[in-house]
């Protein structure tokens, strides 16, 4: 809490323009309002167990703390924009998933906390045209966000014996493409947009939250991994090569 705290201050305001109308400012305020509301559903997921509790709101909190840092290197927006505080609320759900990963929970439990998260996917893009607020942090924030679900979504599947070791497949492809890209710069030039990299996400996702449905049959569980896997290869396979002849 104390780095989004000293983020704040950091930032210099107009004394001409109230602090609150600082879209960082109201980004933070929040933030700091989703730390509370973090180990409420954490708690709710996997009853009163304060190390996982504690590790989901660290994740969370540090989550949040890029979050702000990445906004402060360029907003174009006078105001956070509802997009934003939908992205930043599947954010909380997300953090608040990782208590289960460490201990025991409803058979229900992760499930009633992903659709709800799945279901404001989509929400934030469309808010941010409604009230023309697309910018580069949101479409940014957004693509983490979804990493950073699937990813605890996979956690959460193995760590049950809902799928093997392979499920984490679905969750490193976009952590993988960052690593390369930090080594190969052309890795992390624009993509064109393409319907069927977000069809894809959907399908990886969707996989995901299947996983979560006590008592899958293995065999069911077995296939949806690898179908989705094969589409995840496919579509980053295909953004590499593009990334790869657009290079010079």
């Amino acid at each position: 809490m104390s780095d989004i705290h000293a983020d704040l201050h950091a930032r210099p305001v107009s004394a001409a323009q109230p602090a609150f109308h600082d879209p960082v400012v109201q980004f933070i305020a929040a933030a700091w309002f989703g730390a509370f509301v973090v180990p409420v559903v954490a708690l709710l997921v996997v009853g009163f167990e304060p190390v996982a509790i504690a590790v989901s709101l660290a994740a969370y909190l540090g989550a949040a703390t890029l979050s702000v840092g990445l906004m402060r290197r360029g907003y174009p927006h006078p105001t956070m924009g509802l997009c934003n505080v939908t992205t930043l609320a599947r954010l909380v759900l997300t953090a608040a998933l990782v208590a289960p990963v460490m201990a025991p929970f409803g058979e229900w439990a992760v499930l009633i906390v992903a659709v709800p998260a799945l279901g404001l996917d989509g929400i934030d893009g469309w808010l941010a045209h409604r009230q023309g607020r697309v910018s580069d942090f949101g479409a940014r924030f957004d693509v983490e966000v979804d990493a950073a679900f699937a990813l605890v979504l996979a956690l959460n599947a193995w760590a049950t014996g809902a799928a093997g070791v392979a499920v984490l497949i679905l969750a490193l492809p976009r952590y993988a493409f960052m690593a390369l890209a930090g080594r190969w710069t052309w890795l992390a030039r624009p993509l064109p947009q393409r319907f069927s990299r977000k069809a894809v996400c959907v399908l990886q996702i969707g996989t995901l939250i299947g996983l979560q449905v006590p008592g899958l049959p293995d065999p069911i569980a077995t296939t949806s991994v690898f179908v989705a896997a094969g589409a995840l290869c496919w579509s980053f396979g295909r953004d590499v090569l593009w990334l790869w002849h657009a290079r010079r």
